[in-house]
């Protein structure tokens, strides 16, 4: 029988990856979007990085309500809400762009509470020597849920259109909603049926269920292992972002591939994250539960996952053919799954009791790439027509990040 603490995690696994398969169906969708519409390349970028300002707005507000109250009201909370706007996309594009504008950004206000209430609830149900496990397996619904949208998106646009491919996706969330509100209580001690001994294991390592102090803003925003994780979260997003909006545009643009294929090559470089996700959450559990410090498995880590990253952006630009071209970065994304035992987790290492306001604070400055990089790739597709120079600039701000990571983080315990 299913452990409680896994239960969660196989809950924010679903969550997850209902929240990328409603945010990433769009990159596909806009393709015949755009022959309704006629949008041109400056507009698209602006249909797909509005959802980025609602995300953005409500971060550190709902890591704080999560910190406070706990993520299960939260995090319901904002499922229902990005699902009720999901399906309110096809009716707002027929509207106009201001209307359609508006729903996207009313969408990322629902998701903007997804890591930062997953992220309170961890921090009171699951040991130390478990959090980059069940960060990376419920952080795998991201790649599962991009490529859930990547296969299914042109099947249902092709088969009923691509304004079902909205109605659809979006009443999957009403579901979750329902299992939710059932299955899962706020703390392990309210939790129904979780077995004494489970109890105990979890009491034992992890933060317990009292009201979160108040927030120390000053000891936080001081603190440079803490700025060492927003960094880093810019640093990813930024080229996690531009990949999640673009990518299907530049195998179709870019590399010639018909748009019914699309989403089997599209799909490669996330199926990699997904098994990589994993692999990389059990290792640096491994290499903690082995007497390794915390800030040397962060470090190499992150090494590993950025380097991965920066390699694979600074080749691909140069490659025509779409087989090499996906290879490479599917390597590079398999490498990158390894940032998930890095910055991604060292939120809970720093300020456990913090946990999900800090993810709000970093998950706020990686929201950021989300409304510049993807439209200033926008920008540069239009003004120099070149996809080389769009993933080196995404290159560029990745190794900067790294280097920052390297220099200023921790995994030691900075704020209580």
């Amino acid at each position: 029988m299913m452990q409680k603490r896994h239960q969660l995690v196989f809950m924010a696994f679903l969550a997850i990856f209902i929240c990328y398969m409603d945010r990433v169906s769009i990159s596909v969708a806009i393709i015949p979007m755009v022959d309704d519409y006629g949008w041109d390349l400056t507009t698209q970028g602006l249909v797909l990085s509005s959802f980025f300002v609602g995300y953005l707005l409500l971060q550190i507000i709902g890591g704080k309500l999560a910190d406070r109250f706990g993520g299960k009201i939260v995090l319901g909370f904002g499922v229902l809400l990005w699902s009720i706007f999901t399906i309110l996309t096809p009716p707002a594009a027929a509207f106009g762009l201001a209307a359609l504008v508006t729903v996207r950004i009313l969408m990322g206000m629902g998701e903007a509470v997804t890591f930062p209430a997953i992220f309170a609830q961890y921090a009171r149900w699951i040991p130390l020597k478990e959090r980059s496990r069940s960060v990376a397996f419920s952080n795998s619904g991201l790649p599962l849920g991009t490529v859930f949208a990547l296969l299914a998106t042109p099947v249902i646009v092709n088969t009923l259109g691509w304004e079902w491919v909205f109605y659809l996706f979006g009443a999957t969330g009403f579901v979750w909603c329902i299992a939710w509100l059932y299955w899962i209580a706020p703390s392990p001690q309210t939790q129904a049926r979780i077995s004494p001994q489970e109890l105990a294991l979890i009491e034992a390592d992890a933060v317990s269920d009292s009201i979160a102090p108040a927030t120390p803003w000053r000891a936080l925003l001081t603190n440079m292992p803490v700025w060492a994780i927003i960094v880093a979260h810019f640093c990813n997003n930024w080229s996690l972002y531009v990949l999640l909006a673009w990518l299907p545009t530049f195998v179709n643009k870019g590399l010639g591939v018909d748009y019914a294929s699309i989403g089997i090559y599209a799909m490669m470089p996330h199926i990699a994250s997904f098994i990589c996700l994993n692999i990389a959450g059990n290792f640096a559990d491994r290499m903690i539960g082995g007497g390794m410090s915390v800030t040397r498995v962060r470090k190499i880590m992150m090494l590993v996952g950025f380097g991965g990253i920066i390699a694979s952006l600074m080749v691909v630009g140069g490659i025509k053919d779409a087989v090499t071209a996906i290879a490479v970065m599917t390597a590079g994304s398999a490498l990158g799954a390894f940032v998930i035992g890095g910055f991604f987790v060292n939120h809970m290492d720093i300020a456990p009791r913090h946990a999900g306001t800090l993810m709000g604070i970093t998950n706020t400055a990686g929201t950021i790439p989300g409304i510049i990089g993807v439209a200033v790739s926008g920008w540069i597709l239009e003004t120099t027509g070149s996809w080389a120079l769009l993933f080196q600039v995404t290159a560029a701000v990745t190794a900067f990040g790294l280097v920052f990571y390297l220099l200023f983080a921790s995994g030691e315990r900075q704020v209580d």
